[in-house]
């Protein structure tokens, strides 16, 4: 194989990478957004495509406001109260609606970052999250706190009750170092981050 064929391979050989590199997390996140679209327009069964999906919203629109009347605390309270007699929905109707409020809600849990040394003979550290100072009500100590240890490509994670004085303070978004973490490590600090 002579030299100028052998650049040319390396070249289309570079081109194809960086389209990979281009077109692999377009294209995927084109088909994760179609796909959830797809499903959110098939939850209301209609024939006329994108229907079901307008109506879905139209029901979220509607709750929305319905939630910022003042209908929304009685039909609530009624609600919460049926899903406090029944044993197993109880428990997974709280632990939900703790988690939405802790991602979304206005008692966001996840805004204070951390490094947790781990201990043991490693040196080593995971990033995480803050999630409770106080635990006596599960008869813990005061020097004890939760903090919420995410996966990498995952939403799911390990709560570990760490003592304080293994922790390390991050001066950075809570929005970047989640990023971080999910990304396996890859994804940087935005710029124009908050």
């Amino acid at each position: 194989m002579s030299e100028t064929t052998r650049r040319i391979h390396t070249t289309l050989l570079g081109y194809f990478l960086r389209g990979l590199l281009l077109l692999v997390p377009i294209t995927l996140m084109i088909w994760a957004i179609w796909q959830s679209l797809a499903f959110l327009d098939s939850i209301i069964k209609t024939d006329i495509p994108g229907l079901g999906l307008l109506i879905l919203c139209g029901i979220i629109l509607a709750a929305g406001w319905l939630g910022s009347t003042f209908l929304y605390q009685p039909i609530a309270d009624l609600g919460e109260e049926l899903l406090q007699r029944i044993p197993f929905l109880k428990t997974l109707y709280g632990a939900l609606k703790d988690l939405v409020e802790a991602l979304v809600g206005n008692k966001r849990k996840f805004d204070r970052p951390v490094l947790v040394r781990l201990g043991g003979q490693m040196d080593v550290e995971r990033l995480g999250f803050i999630t409770q100072d106080d635990l006596t009500h599960l008869g813990v100590g005061p020097d004890k706190v939760a903090v919420y240890l995410p996966h990498a490509f995952n939403w799911s994670g390990n709560l570990y009750i760490v003592p304080r004085a293994n922790l390390t303070p991050l001066e950075t978004s809570a929005t970047d170092v989640m990023k971080f973490v999910v990304s396996g490590g890859v994804s940087t600090v935005d710029d124009d981050a908050e």
